[in-house]
């Protein structure tokens, strides 16, 4: 059996290689005055100057320059101006083996170095199992490898060496993953995963039955889950069985398995296969926890829309006939004050206008028109109480929901009614939980007769929702609805971070020291804007009474650049599409990062295939229609390749490249320097099977589909990309800025009003980027601050009547900054916790310690109406 690879061939390429960055040289060629000493006891021009060359190497990077390439031109041009040597000399040191043998061996004494040995081979394993552990990444673990050897002054061994080296590193690693997460399996656990391989007849496995989406979102298919979750339980696998291996390694065996048939799983040893079904069993439980409670919100969306919708149409349809009965009591009431004014019968009065019988039934048909139903669509929603009443009952049995003390009653709600569905109540009791209902419910849920069980069960299970979605309740075996405090990094850690001063924040850590230069800065600033504003001297700003007023811009395109950017496009070749891919591919190398799962080396053999299929996803033509446009390109070909070589961190990857690549170019720098950026959403249509995973967007119209959120750099380059629901997009305008890989440094980040919000603002400030959103209701918007508005009559129309909660910010200060280094960290990404604070209650305390108490909020209006009024670029980079 061939010994296994662990580096792919451009990766052995990159491993021992001089960048060519100017300081890297810079630092790796200096020669102290004892190294010139000791270079200048070598007699000949050509033994010094390879002499030095050596010494460079050994002592910078850590490897011997190969002996048959010449080492990088930085290296020997920086030494022969060092001293003062020929540029020709190196051919002539080169073909000496024993001359450069000897210097070598002089250079180990000198430098104190050791070379490395079997028993250094070892230490060094031991050293990187621990990361080994975390990642099966050659090049990572190559990277760690090296860094270990150097701070050892151990030289670096050959890259034949150090892929053998890294093989076993790997064997090792992953042996020890399979014997800990099958270390507490018990032989009927053994025999429990096995039986999920087993197929009848035409069926598929039973793993594969687990694995299957949810499909259609009904009632039905959230009961096909809490099967598939009630045959997980069945397992009976110990719990914690996964805690002890890294996430990392996880996901990847688990990703691995479900891309795996059956057959497939069932060839691998015994160890390797239950360690794989183990880690795809737990994925898959918390992918069907998190599936079955988004099932349920969307079809409770489903069912309110489908509430609202009714009560829109039978409006409609009656709209008529109340504007009828509108006039005709009109006339009615008008007669009965002429006859009190005249003194007449009213009786007589009104069947002057409306014979008495009709009256009547009129008074019927209003009361009719007059029903709540058709108002308030709460009231028609118990309409639609079989749909719900379906899979509640067993979706309650099968999720555990555990809430924080602010939930309490909603929790002790959802007891209630799983106690009255188990013994199958017909009525709630009397003593049931109501302090969780809205005003909006109260009138429908507590009747005078009691409470009502049918809106009481909808009540409980809407604001259930919203609760999963703040994190006040939290269901376990979840991944993407855990405990709030799950997410953060624990609370140790941030305090010992905080010590050592690495939070990684914009802001100082000292909540004093914080506010004190905050208040400062922001009453120079209140009062610089309050005297231009008083003096009419902000450009294209106007504040009165009635709020702010900003000039809209003027179209700053000369009047000649459409027609010539038409010209210089007409004279441009137009190629076809797939041979641009190739040739951006023949100057980047953007398709070696498409790796297959299991071999993070290997790469597809046809290349084309590759490419087609990308272009399938990046045109959403799919692959069946690809596979018939394409000729020698079949759908089964083309759907091995997205299975096994296309994933979210090869495109991310491959992108990083790509932008890279741009960011390199002379020309990019005539659009920008890098540093700025902006994003915005765009819907696709999803048509077939994936109407039923795309999600409604009325802003798109009625049709389902998904979006794609994109970050864009000034220099045109779509750093990152994200697919994503149909959440507002200031969700997820943080997650560009901090978890794109290119080499951009963004400061600066423009969006619409979509991807505006109070969250956004803070975060923004907390991890240090200027944020320039478009803000459609400025007019609305109120400034908080320290003190009396009265202070800055200029200004007292955009601030509030409500000054800041100084308090409350000291209070939660430490909330704040580690809910911030969490996020800076990566231990939860920013649009998680963005959908999480967007669904807090208002009386949530971090919220608006985060939000409306937050002082660099009141200050914007400075960096709003002052430089960005007078900065046309700044006030049109949102449109750049």
């Amino acid at each position: 059996m061939p010994r296994r690879q662990i580096l792919s061939s451009e990766e052995q390429e990159r491993l021992l290689v001089i960048p060519d960055d100017e300081m890297i040289l810079t630092r790796m060629c200096f020669l102290n005055e004892q190294d010139i000493a000791l270079i200048n006891k070598h007699r000949r021009p050509a033994n010094r100057l390879g002499f030095a060359v050596l010494l460079c190497y050994l002592r910078g990077p850590g490897f011997i320059p190969d002996k048959s390439n010449p080492p990088h031109s930085g290296v020997i041009s920086r030494i022969i101006s060092r001293l003062n040597l020929q540029p020709d000399l190196w051919p002539e040191y080169a073909s000496r083996e024993q001359t450069r043998w000897e210097h070598l061996t002089e250079l180990y004494r000198y430098l104190k170095l050791s070379p490395f040995s079997r028993s250094m081979q070892k230490d060094c394993i031991r050293h990187l199992h621990p990361y080994a552990m975390r990642t099966d990444k050659g090049f990572m673990l190559a990277e760690e490898m090296l860094s270990w050897l150097h701070n050892n002054n151990v030289i670096f061994p050959s890259v034949d060496v150090i892929e053998r080296t890294l093989a076993e590193v790997v064997t090792l690693a992953d042996r020890a993953v399979f014997s800990v997460l099958t270390a507490q399996l018990e032989k009927q656990h053994e025999s429990a995963l096995d039986s999920l391989l087993i197929s009848e007849g035409e069926q598929p496995s039973r793993l594969a039955w687990l694995l299957q989406p949810p499909g259609k979102i009904n009632g039905k298919n959230v009961l096909q889950h809490i099967d598939r979750l009630n045959s997980i339980a069945a397992l009976e696998l110990p719990d914690g069985i996964a805690l002890s291996v890294h996430q990392n390694r996880l996901l990847k065996l688990a990703r691995e398995g479900r891309k795996m048939s059956s057959r497939d799983l069932a060839k691998f040893t015994d160890v390797r296969r239950y360690a794989t079904l183990v880690c795809v069993i737990q994925e898959a439980r918390a992918t069907l926890t998190d599936e079955v409670i988004e099932l349920h919100e969307r079809i409770l969306g489903t069912l309110f829309s489908q509430a609202k919708r009714t009560q829109a149409e039978r409006l409609q349809l009656t709209g008529k006939l109340i504007q009828s009965k509108l006039k005709q009591y009109v006339t009615v009431g008008q007669a009965l004050l002429h006859a009190r004014e005249s003194g007449e019968d009213p009786w007589a009065a009104i069947e002057d206008v409306l014979p008495w019988q009709e009256f009547i039934s009129s008074l019927e048909e209003t009361q009719f028109l007059s029903r709540k139903g058709n108002f308030d669509p709460l009231h028609l929603i118990i309409e639609k109480y079989s749909t719900l009443r379906k899979y509640a009952p067993r979706m309650l049995s099968a999720l555990q929901f555990i809430a924080t003390p602010a939930a309490q009653t909603l929790s002790d709600a959802l007891d209630t009614i799983r106690e009255m569905y188990r013994k199958q109540l017909r009525k709630v009791p009397p003593a049931a939980p109501t302090g969780f209902i809205p005003e909006s419910w109260r009138k429908l849920v507590l009747t005078p007769s009691g409470i009502d069980r049918k809106y009481y069960e909808f009540c409980v299970l809407n604001e259930l929702k919203g609760a999963l979605r703040s994190g006040d309740i939290w269901v376990k075996g979840s991944r993407r609805y855990r405990n709030f405090d799950d997410y953060l990094i624990p609370a140790a850690e941030f305090e010992k971070s905080r010590h050592n001063d690495q939070l990684q924040l914009a802001v100082q850590t000292d909540c004093q020291a914080y506010l004190q230069a905050r208040m400062t800065l922001l009453a120079s600033r209140l009062e610089e804007v309050n005297g231009m504003a008083l003096a009419g001297d902000l450009p294209d700003v106007d504040i009165s009474d009635k709020g702010v007023k900003i000039t809209p811009l003027e179209n700053s395109v000369p009047s000649g650049v459409s027609s010539f950017a038409d010209l210089v496009y007409g004279i441009l070749p137009h190629p076809k599409i797939t041979e641009i891919l190739e040739e951006v591919d023949s100057w980047t190398g953007f398709t070696r990062h498409f790796t297959h799962l299991k071999k993070n080396n290997v790469r597809p053999k046809d290349g084309r295939l590759l490419l087609t299929t990308i272009l399938a996803d990046g045109i959403n033509l799919g692959l069946t229609k690809m596979a018939e446009s394409c000729p020698g390109a079949t759908k089964s070909s083309l759907e091995g390749i997205q299975a096994w070589y296309i994933r979210d961190e090869t495109y991310s990857a491959a992108l990083t490249e790509l932008v890279n690549a741009q960011k390199a170019r002379p020309l990019a720098a005539f659009w920008g320097d890098g540093t700025t950026s902006s994003s915005d959403g765009q819907n696709f249509r999803v048509g077939s099977h994936g109407r039923y995973a795309g999600q409604v967007n009325l802003k798109y119209g009625q049709e389902p589909g998904v979006q794609i959120y994109t970050h864009i750099s000034d220099q045109y380059s779509p750093f990152y990309a994200k697919v994503i629901s149909r959440v507002r997009d200031s969700t997820h305008v943080l997650d560009g800025l901090l978890y794109h890989e290119s080499d951009l440094e963004i400061t600066e980040h423009y969006t619409d009003t979509a991807g505006f919000t109070e969250h956004v603002f803070a975060l923004m400030h907390l991890l240090g980027f200027a944020f320039a959103p478009r803000i459609r209701d400025l007019h609305d918007k109120r400034l908080f601050i320290h003190g009396k508005a009265v202070r800055y009559p200029g200004l007292q129309s955009v601030i509030s009547t409500t000054s800041l909660n100084i308090k409350d910010i000291e209070a939660h200060w430490d909330e704040v900054l580690r809910l911030a280094t969490s996020i800076k960290q990566g231990t939860v990404t920013a649009s998680l916790m963005m959908k999480k604070l967007a669904s807090y209650p208002k009386q949530k305390r971090t919220r608006q310690s985060a939000e409306r108490d937050w002082p660099h909020r009141a200050d914007t209006i400075y960096a709003g109406l002052v430089p960005r009024s007078q900065s046309a670029p700044t006030r049109t980079g949102g449109a750049e």
